[in-house]
């Protein structure tokens, strides 16, 4: 059995689950609203403050959607509680980032400055050379950070470019002179 997809998922006071037909889940929480069709093989059980997920039988394609339907539902949950933060490091002379609005300016070694608008129910903030975004789709806020990141990847050498604050790079040796 699923050991993911087994566990009864909390849902704390203030939040309000609502399972239409078709497996479409509304969950209302103090920081929005987050809704999702998922898939309809899945059985999903509202008890008490206990949300529930279960599988028809034992299939390979109904396990794999068993973990990934409790996965998603409570990410939903924790969303709409407590919100998701990703961080970005700009790292390189002369690779700045700056907030003006909705619109995020990166400047890293082009030409041009690269600008990019903040996506609905997204919001990012600029300290020193860390990006922060913050959201309650788990799901838009790593796809956010992915495109700001892909921007200018970090590369190997001098270590210049957007990376997660996490992400450890892999260093590589530069050349050498000849004797």
């Amino acid at each position: 059995m699923s050991r993911i997809g087994r566990m009864p998922i909390a849902v704390p006071a203030g939040v309000t689950v609502e399972i239409a037909e078709n497996n479409h889940v509304t969950v209302k929480g103090p920081k929005g609203t987050l809704e999702r069709t998922l898939p309809s093989e899945m059985e999903i059980k509202l008890e008490g403050s206990e949300i529930v997920v279960t599988r028809p039988n034992d299939l390979k394609k109904m396990k794999s959607l068993h973990g990934l339907t409790r996965t998603l539902i409570n990410n939903m949950v924790v969303g709409v509680t407590d919100g998701y933060t990703k961080v970005l490091e700009v790292n390189g002379v002369g690779y700045r980032a700056s907030k003006s609005g909705k619109k995020l300016t990166l400047n890293l070694g082009y030409s041009h400055p690269v600008e990019m608008e903040d996506p609905e129910g997204l919001e990012s903030v600029v300290e020193d050379n860390k990006i922060t975004i913050k959201g309650i789709d788990k799901e838009k806020v790593g796809q956010y950070a992915a495109e700001i990141r892909d921007k200018r990847r970090p590369e190997p050498y001098k270590g210049k470019g957007i990376k997660y604050a996490d992400e450890v790079i892999r260093r590589k040796v530069g050349k050498t002179g000849k004797k």
